[in-house]
């Protein structure tokens, strides 16, 4: 076993504080990675204080973090893509059964046995969870390592791994481009990066927003129009006039309301995950064919795909650099909506 070094939270209502604890012998196929920059995702958020219950239960102590770049320190036998020194990145995933239909799909996200990076089953370290990226290494079969280019900032680069790929493929999967009027909801981790993907795809972009203040950073970011989603006047005159819209706001708010922004065939796709349900009327969808979807990152290939356009195109995540040291402050902060817009932390600060 790899001694490693990272911070966990002991429980849903412990701070996290350091944590010592071992990474698998890498196999044939496996990757060994010290742990350069990790993103602060408010899925960590969520899952350190076992928010998602419903859904899935976080074992402690909950090393969190998929927003993973690093440098290959050891490669198995058998590993063809990547070689000592090279720079790569670790998403949401590290396994899945790469048998069943979604796998052999290139969609690995949808595996009913996928592993996630963090409060998975470590396949390797058997009884034990899978522990993430707030960590100085992390061991990783091939499959699930991608390259980083190095024509991208790694700390920037980092938050692709969850939300540049969140946001990537929706609008890649509805063939988001020009000639197309697109709606993006909420401004920040997600959202800035929905922005910047949706401009660079070409589409005419409405950035929807509560704040006012925001308005001069989306026009920076790339958005041709700001609407305020409080003003009334300002929602009604953009009726019935979207293609597309990208909501990816995790906190309750009004979605009914945005399916009536949608012309007709309209999609409205989701990838913020309010706690509680939601409550949507029927008609609104059946009047104009519209379609109310969701979204869940996206496979390893697709993955691969974003990180390269974003290498061609310039675009990283727009970050504020922390300490480990300072990781709990910043969570505070991420709920606060105080970051713009991502939080990245330095893992040198863990030495």
């Amino acid at each position: 076993m790899i001694p490693a070094r990272g911070y966990a939270a002991p429980s849903a209502t412990s701070p996290l504080s350091p944590f010592t604890f071992e990474r698998r012998d890498p196999g044939p196929t496996d990757v060994v990675i010290e742990i350069l920059y990790c993103g602060i995702c408010h899925s960590d958020i969520h899952t350190v204080r076992n928010e998602w219950s419903s859904v899935m239960q976080t074992t402690y102590p909950c090393v969190p973090g998929h927003e993973i770049v690093g440098r290959v320190t050891k490669v198995g036998k058998d590993v063809k893509k990547f070689k000592e020194g090279d720079s790569v990145g670790v998403g949401c995933l590290v396994d899945s059964d790469r048998t069943c239909p979604n796998c052999q799909a290139d969609e690995e996200q949808f595996c009913p046995h996928s592993v996630f990076t963090y409060n998975g089953p470590d396949k390797g370290n058997p009884g034990k969870p899978t522990y993430g990226g707030y960590a100085n290494s992390i061991v990783v079969t091939e499959h699930f390592v991608l390259k980083i280019s190095p024509k991208l900032d790694p700390a920037g680069a980092a938050p692709l791994l969850c939300a540049g790929i969140t946001t990537y493929s929706p609008l890649r999967y509805w063939k988001v481009g020009k000639g197309m009027k697109v709606g993006v909801v909420g401004l920040g981790g997600l959202g800035h990066m929905g922005l910047k993907f949706a401009h660079a795809f070409g589409a005419h972009v409405v950035q929807f927003t509560t704040s006012p203040s925001k308005e001069a950073e989306a026009k920076r970011l790339g958005a041709d129009e700001v609407v305020l989603s409080k003003d009334p006047d300002a929602m009604k005159k953009q009726m019935g006039t979207f293609d597309f819209i990208l909501d990816t706001v995790s906190a309750e708010h009004d979605v009914q309301a945005e399916i009536g922004l949608l012309k007709r065939n309209g999609v409205l796709t989701l990838v913020g995950a309010p706690p509680k349900p939601m409550s949507i009327l029927g008609f609104s969808l059946l009047f104009g064919r519209k379609t109310l979807a969701g979204s869940l990152i996206g496979g390893l290939k697709e993955t691969q795909e974003m990180l390269d356009f974003c290498a061609e195109h310039g675009i990283v995540s727009d970050i504020e650099m922390t300490p480990i040291q300072k990781v709990n402050e910043a969570y505070e902060r991420v709920l606060k909506s105080d970051v713009r817009y991502r939080f990245v932390i330095d893992m040198a600060s863990l030495k």
